[in-house]
């Protein structure tokens, strides 16, 4: 028997707030157990003895083993969990990584580290795909940029706003294994609870597929993602990974390198992320009024990808902050809800988890990892965090470009293109 179907308006008066809300305190005390590990370097390199000469290589490894899980996680976890309940998908891997970060907090090896690391990166991948699910069931097609800023976007981007600010300043009190007691303490003792009580089962959704929770086994096809075009999707997203996370995993320590140290260090490190949130509001309504988020989001590589490369010629440590944190605010608030909306509306509603799995995957955990050890190696040959900022600026340049033509294949007639999910709009 079929669960009854709540219509929007029997459930608007919940999903902004219980949903959109517990997930955006969810995704911000995630970010803040992937982020710990860029504060405590210092410190904890001398604990675990990879300070000095194998400090690079080490800690591009223990920056992006988190990515490893992460990457294979992601592809997996959308497969097959998209016909389990997101709430109780997405407590478990609450649960489980929250106790891992808790651990590295206890532990004197490298190798408990890494491991930790990666038991994080697979509970964090497995759980990602979870939210577009929530997304796209619980707000309808003209809401879901919005919605995207709520579940995925704020919650990120504050945590690394204000993440920065408020860890830097307790790993230099207390040490970086407090810093891992407090931000694994915050999923075990704050967010399974919220969870537990605000998220509903996808099956009271108002916007769910009926297919997904039918007997019905609903087959994946090439057809189910959009076709050939979701190749577009996959390298553009790689390379948006790439600026994200070779800045976000690197940017504590090339700030230091430009010369902040101290509080002064965790506000230049925050100041990105905070002209992110600041600038998604706006740009997310204008998104949702004009629908023109292929143009919106493609300019959000092209013009930060650009920035990026002319951070060599800029002698100024407080400029070359104020670039990375134009090109990073823009990017962030114009790319990362739209490229999530453009995605849930152009793939069938049974591919959605599957494809939010597949394109973060192989996108934020194959591009953040490379993107990782980028850095890390061009430092090592030039002692320079910047030259291998310019090698993304030029790869993120070309995903915005392959963003642009799968927007134009998407404007094709539709008996050209593969049939989508009943309630997916005309893309601009």
């Amino acid at each position: 028997m079929q669960p009854k179907h709540h219509t929007p308006q029997q459930a608007s008066d919940s999903p902004w707030l219980k949903i959109g809300g517990s997930l955006l305190i969810g995704m911000f005390v995630s970010y803040l157990d992937r982020t710990n590990l860029s504060v405590a370097l210092p410190e904890l390199s001398q604990d675990l003895g990879f300070a000095g000469s194998n400090f690079a290589q080490v800690s591009s490894w223990a920056l992006t083993t988190f990515l490893i899980g992460y990457t294979i996680a992601n592809i997996l976890g959308g497969l097959f969990t998209r016909n389990a309940d997101p709430k109780r998908v997405a407590l478990w891997c609450v649960t489980l990584w929250s106790i891992a970060t808790v651990a590295v907090g206890f532990t004197h090896s490298i190798w408990v580290l890494l491991i930790c690391r990666v038991i994080l990166g697979i509970t964090e991948g497995i759980y990602w795909p979870q939210q577009s699910r929530f997304a796209r069931a619980w707000f309808s097609p003209q809401q879901r940029t919005r919605a995207n800023s709520v579940v995925q976007f704020y919650g990120q981007y504050l945590a690394l706003a204000l993440g920065f600010i408020v860890l830097t300043p307790l790993y230099d009190a207390f040490g970086w294994r407090v810093l891992f007691f407090i931000t694994g303490g915050l999923g075990l003792v704050v967010i399974v609870p919220l969870y537990m009580k605000n998220l509903r089962p996808e099956a009271e959704a108002p916007y769910r597929d009926e297919k997904v929770h039918s007997s019905v086994a609903v087959k994946l096809s090439l057809a189910s993602f959009g076709g050939p075009a979701f190749f577009l999707l996959i390298f553009t997203y790689i390379a948006q990974s790439m600026l994200f996370w070779g800045i976000t995993l690197w940017i504590p320590l090339v700030v230091r390198s430009l010369g902040f140290t101290g509080f002064s260090q965790a506000i230049a490190s925050a100041v990105p992320y905070l002209a992110a949130v600041l600038l998604a509001i706006p740009i997310a309504r204008i998104s949702d009024k004009t629908n023109r988020r292929v143009l919106i989001a493609s300019l959000g590589l092209l013009i930060p990808g650009c920035l990026i490369i002319t951070l060599p010629l800029i002698d100024s440590a407080v400029l070359k902050i104020a670039l990375i944190t134009v090109a990073m605010g823009y990017y962030a608030s114009s790319f990362t809800p739209n490229i999530w909306s453009l995605i849930q509306n152009s793939v069938a509603p049974s591919a959605t988890g599957p494809a939010a799995g597949i394109i973060n995957g192989i996108g934020s955990g194959g591009g953040g990892t490379i993107a990782g050890l980028l850095v890390g190696m061009m430092y090592m040959k030039t002692g320079s965090y910047l030259a291998g900022f310019v090698v993304i600026g030029i790869i993120v340049v070309c995903g915005g470009l392959s963003l642009m033509l799968w927007g134009r294949l998407q404007r094709k007639p539709a008996a050209n293109r593969p049939p989508l999910g009943a309630d997916s709009q005309q893309l601009n």
